[in-house]
């Protein structure tokens, strides 16, 4: 387990940058922490660790965005909006857990299916202004 302080929403970025860059097929990426903790930040860094060009965007309302062009295709789920059981289940998710590229998950405490074997957890906390805690698995840092 390791510890991460970000004080800027740039170095975030950078921080999910290098997890990108350390990413291997079928890595299954948890994020957890309050809105605007920088979740979606940290995912943009991944998608650029993984040579992705793309603008990255937050799937709250699709609930999943898919990338390629990148060393690996990244999936970016963001299981915000669902709340119950049945309706995270009835979203047929699972399949993204499963791939040869990388999974990012917003909100994973709210998976209520099995955890994954390449999973990595990543727990921001907001400590004060653009001031970040981010508590993670380790993952070849």
């Amino acid at each position: 387990m390791g510890t991460f302080i970000s004080n800027s929403p740039e170095a975030t970025f950078r921080f999910g940058e290098k997890l990108g860059k350390a990413a291997q097929p079928g890595w299954v990426i948890g994020l957890d922490g309050d809105l605007g903790a920088g979740k979606t930040h940290c995912v943009k860094g991944i998608a650029a660790g993984l040579g992705i060009t793309e603008r990255v965007t937050s799937p709250t309302f699709a609930l999943v965005n898919e990338y390629a062009g990148g060393r690996l295709p990244l999936a970016h789920l963001d299981l915000y909006r669902l709340e119950t059981m049945k309706s995270i289940l009835g979203a047929g998710l699972d399949d993204y857990f499963e791939t040869a590229g990388v999974t990012v998950v917003e909100w994973m405490d709210r998976w209520v299916g099995g955890i994954p074997p390449r999973f990595i957890r990543l727990r921001f906390v907001v400590l004060d202004g653009d001031s970040r805690r981010i508590d993670h698995d380790d993952f070849g840092d």
